[in-house]
């Protein structure tokens, strides 16, 4: 289904699939949701995914858990979208 993407994500390095793996099996169930939402959508709302102002380029993928806030930085890199 990856005609179905309107864009990729790619991960620098083993940082976010180590911090992946040190989560419960509800926080990786709703990240890979998230991830999901951002690959999708054409516009994701900013809940989910936002830029943070005053960086040069930096987004944050925005997971929420219960009462528990996960953060995934992520910046484009020629149209390509990394998470670390």
């Amino acid at each position: 289904m990856k005609e179905n993407f309107k864009r990729n994500i790619y991960y620098y390095k083993r940082y976010f699939l180590d911090f992946f793996l040190s989560q419960t099996k509800d926080v990786q169930k709703k990240i890979k949701w998230t991830l999901e939402l951002v690959m999708t959508l054409e516009r994701v709302p900013s809940k989910y995914f936002c830029y943070l102002p005053g960086t040069d380029g930096l987004y944050e993928i925005r997971v929420e858990v219960g009462n528990n806030i996960f953060r995934v930085f992520s910046f484009f890199d020629e149209e390509t979208l990394l998470s670390c």
